[in-house]
């Protein structure tokens, strides 16, 4: 398995950069779905179409998708953890905060993911590098608390502690999701199934709290918003995050924690005129920072350089 950014061939950067477009859209696309629709209403709109997407993507590539006594509980359990708590906290989030905010402290997903996994597994415990990153991503994530200080800065700061839960849930289904490896199932398989099981979950929560019957008819700019969060941002998303994994490894894939935050903010500022204030950039910079030092790509870079001169 290839670790080393110098690995990457410009074809995987080409995927790298599109899936930090895909996933960096999600956030524009939830904040013109939530113009008409409600929270739940896109969660489950999101998991159903983007779970008979890769039903059908994997039915042509005839990939078969395990349903035993062992995978349907641990796909509902994955569903549950890595789509129906996090996409609903982060759409719910998105009604306080905009787009570009709720970005950045995504992007704090990997700090939470080394506290869950130091403290519930035994081969990833927090070492000095990632203890910097920890301070420093937590510091950027602090930062941007000082947003709150407006007039409506209670909405602000519910709206920044649904994304951080929706961080926590995201870790917490990072750790739970080894068992998948140990399985020995096709990455893509694994993504339908917890897709799959995420949209059955959903479903009667959507209808049962947001009755979505009593709505008027959303425009065609919400529909299109809908079919690009659960086509592009959802099922393809999986589909390049699994082929770039494929070819180079967790460590490369990672990178895109980096690129997400910008591209969201792109394109909040271009298509919805959002205002990046000082603050954001200040709270990117910081987990930007702990999150190259949790990576620990530029140390290895370094000590490789260091040993070659000895």
């Amino acid at each position: 398995m290839k670790s080393d950014i110098q690995a990457m061939s410009g074809k995987d950067w080409i995927l790298l950069i599109l899936l930090s477009l895909v996933w960096g859209s999600s956030f524009l696309f939830i904040e013109i779905s939530l113009t008409a629709l409600q929270p739940f209403t896109i969660v489950a709109l999101r998991l159903i179409i983007a779970a008979a997407a890769l039903q059908l993507y994997i039915r042509i590539r005839g990939i078969r998708l395990p349903l035993t006594a062992q995978t349907i509980p641990a796909f509902i359990i994955m569903g549950f953890l890595n789509n129906v708590v996090p996409f609903s906290f982060i759409v719910s989030g998105q009604q306080y905060i905009t787009g570009s905010l709720a970005s950045i402290l995504n992007a704090s997903t990997p700090f939470f993911t080394i506290l869950v996994a130091h403290f519930f597994t035994g081969d990833e415990k927090i070492k000095l590098h990632k203890l910097i990153g920890l301070t420093l991503g937590f510091a950027g994530v602090f930062s941007l608390f000082g947003i709150a200080g407006s007039a409506d800065g209670s909405h602000t700061i519910r709206g920044m502690i649904f994304i951080l839960a929706a961080d926590s849930s995201y870790a917490c289904a990072v750790v739970y999701g080894r068992r998948f490896k140990r399985m020995g199932l096709e990455p893509t398989a694994t993504a339908t199934g917890q897709l799959s099981s995420s949209a059955l979950l959903m479903l009667p929560i959507a209808l049962t709290v947001d009755h979505p019957w009593n709505i008027s008819p959303p425009a065609a700019d919400v529909w299109i918003a809908v079919a690009g969060l659960a086509l592009l941002s959802t099922a393809l998303a999986y589909v390049l995050y699994f082929r770039i994994l494929s070819s180079n490894g967790a460590t490369s894939v990672q990178l895109v924690t980096f690129l997400v935050p910008v591209s969201a903010v792109i394109l909040g500022a271009l298509i919805l005129g959002e205002a990046v204030e000082l603050r954001h950039f200040t709270g990117m910079v910081l987990i930007g920072l702990g999150l190259s030092a949790v990576d620990g790509r530029i140390y290895r870079k370094r000590k490789k350089l260091k040993d070659s001169k000895a």
